[in-house]
């Protein structure tokens, strides 16, 4: 699924978290576990994060979901993406430096901005 079609145009901010996302997921399962396209699990939890991005209710004003107040993960997806950035999240300093310091830029936005889809 292409990012570009699951965000309008105007939210470069969640494409690219959503493209961070994608990445780490990739890089977690591309490691740990066998073949070389992501598992059923991994592309599973793409699916869902993806999901949850797509309907936050803070959109292009929000912060990293690990600092988020509103938290829209089930407990079980939430504690697999944990277990995926705390591999990943070291990784991207040196496989996609870029991409790991916008994420390190975002993560100083302490709080969102308020809900345009408080729905969501």
């Amino acid at each position: 699924m292409q990012i570009n079609t699951l965000f309008d145009r105007s939210h470069h901010r969640l494409k690219r978290e959503a493209l961070t996302v994608r990445t780490m997921i990739a890089m977690y399962c591309r490691d740990r576990h066998p073949g070389d396209d992501l598992c059923i699990e991994c592309r599973g939890l793409e699916k869902y994060a993806l999901d949850r991005l797509r309907h936050c209710p803070f959109g292009e004003g929000k912060t990293v979901c690990a600092l988020c107040p509103v938290h829209c993960y089930r407990p079980v997806m939430r504690q697999k993406v944990r277990e995926v950035m705390r591999y990943a999240g070291p990784r991207m300093m040196t496989r996609h430096p870029l991409m790991a310091v916008s994420h390190l830029i975002d993560k100083r936005r302490k709080e969102p901005l308020k809900a345009l889809n408080p729905s969501a």
